[in-house]
This record gives structure tokens, C-alpha cells and sequence, in this order.
């Protein structure tokens, strides 16, 4: 296998959990459901902070995203790729105390389809 792909299948894997949120909403999911209760979701102040980070790193892969499905040798865009994938590494652990919280994973699930349609 070459290096790239190598590098590819380790970046998916690190984004396991949006995978995974992406394979439970689907388009037009269960998120899309939810999408009119997501101002009626109350999360905790520490939960608050986290998906305010997340939606930022959210926003940013989603532009990395539309770039590569445009030009997918792009090796800048896919070292940015890989950054992003291992700065989601770093929090994943805090991601899956806080999906614990009912609440939580229905906000999360609202804001990573936004990702998932682009994917």
C-alpha cells in the first residue's frame, strides 16, 4: 500500500467519530429531524465550549473537504487535512465523555450533518 493511502485510511480512522455521526443521521437523518430543536438545547457551560471549538474546527474541515473532492492530490490541502484530523485526535476523548449526555449527541449529530452532506 502506498503512503498516501496509508495517511488517508489513518485520517479516517482518527475521524472515526464523525463517521460514525454520519452513518447514524445520514442525509437527511434523524438530524434533520432535530434541526428546528437545536436553539432548544441546553448544554452545560464546559459542553458549550467544546462545540464551539468543534464548529470552528468543523468549519475548517468542511472547506479542506470541498477542496479535496476538487483536487484530491493537492498536498497542502491534505497536510491541513491531516493537522485537522490530529487535532481531533486530541479532544476525542472529551467528545465521547460528552456524547454520553442525550442532549449533547442530539447537537452534535444537528451540526456535524452539515459536514456529512459535503462529504
Amino acid at each position: 500500500m502506498d503512503p498516501y493511502e496509508l495517511k488517508r485510511r489513518d485520517f479516517l480512522k482518527k475521524l472515526g467519530l464523525i463517521s460514525g455521526a454520519a452513518a447514524i443521521t445520514g442525509v437527511g437523518g434523524v438530524a434533520s429531524m432535530l434541526i428546528d430543536q437545536r436553539e432548544e438545547i441546553v448544554l452545560s457551560p464546559e459542553q458549550k465550549q467544546f462545540m464551539d471549538k468543534y464548529e470552528n474546527w468543523l468549519e475548517d474541515f468542511n472547506d479542506m473537504a470541498k477542496y479535496q473532492k476538487v483536487d484530491p492530490e493537492h498536498l497542502e490541502n491534505n497536510k491541513k487535512l491531516m493537522g485537522l484530523a490530529e487535532e481531533a485526535a486530541k479532544w476525542q476523548k472529551d467528545l465521547v465523555q460528552h456524547m454520553k449526555d442525550e442532549n449533547f449527541a442530539r447537537y452534535y449529530m444537528i451540526v456535524t450533518e452539515r459536514v456529512t452532506n459535503t462529504i
